[in-house]
């Protein structure tokens, strides 16, 4: 996040301006309507890359219970980066692939893809998302501020919190289970020895 970005301001905007086509249903198969890899790739070409063939296969979807919303985020993600500021920027292909391959892969299995665009602290997130995957943050904004504002409204962050407080009950409720337990062999001991 040492780069400064473009104003947040921007792309919040931008996502609530997004063209039903980035809305439709990608193709999955014989199914749906957007194909994502050229949508993928005419967004590298747009800021300057020649777009690898092989990357663009992760866009290919599969399987549509799995493939649906990653691949419906990644159309969102590909409008977002279409901004003129990254195009501007002449970010490399590898770190633009990574954006709309393994973050969209984190977010996707927690998120539906239509909040991104409807729900305002969705919004936010993925313009943060983006941005923190580029290495930049808001413009106007320090490293700090943006980090904060990003673990703040993070689907990926607080899922990771909720898994750690479900271990951390379940073992508090072993404890409790077993300390019960050796409660009662103590008390039935107490019992036969009197």
């Amino acid at each position: 996040m040492q780069r400064e970005g473009p104003p947040l301001e921007l792309l919040l905007r931008r996502l609530t301006e997004i063209p039903e086509d980035f809305l439709a249903e990608p193709r999955i198969g014989s199914s749906g309507v957007i194909e994502v890899r050229a949508v993928v790739g005419d967004l590298l070409r747009r800021c300057g890359q020649v777009p690898n063939p092989a990357a663009l296969q992760a866009f290919a979807g599969v399987d549509p219970r799995q493939d649906r919303n990653r691949l419906a985020v990644t159309l969102i993600v590909a409008w977002l980066l279409a901004e003129d500021w990254f195009q501007r920027a002449q970010l490399p292909a590898a770190d633009l692939i990574k954006v709309l391959r393994e973050d969209v892969a984190e977010i996707a299995p927690l998120v539906a893809a239509k909040k991104l665009v409807t729900d305002p602290e969705r919004r936010e997130e993925v313009a943060r998302l983006v941005l923190a995957g580029l290495g930049c943050r808001p413009a106007g904004e320090s490293v700090a501020q943006a980090q904060d504002r990003l673990t703040t409204l993070s689907s990926v962050e607080r899922a990771r919190v909720l898994k750690v407080s479900q271990v951390a009950a379940r073992r508090a409720r072993e404890i409790r289970e077993a300390l019960a337990r050796k409660a009662a062999e103590e008390s039935a001991d107490k019992w036969t020895r009197e």
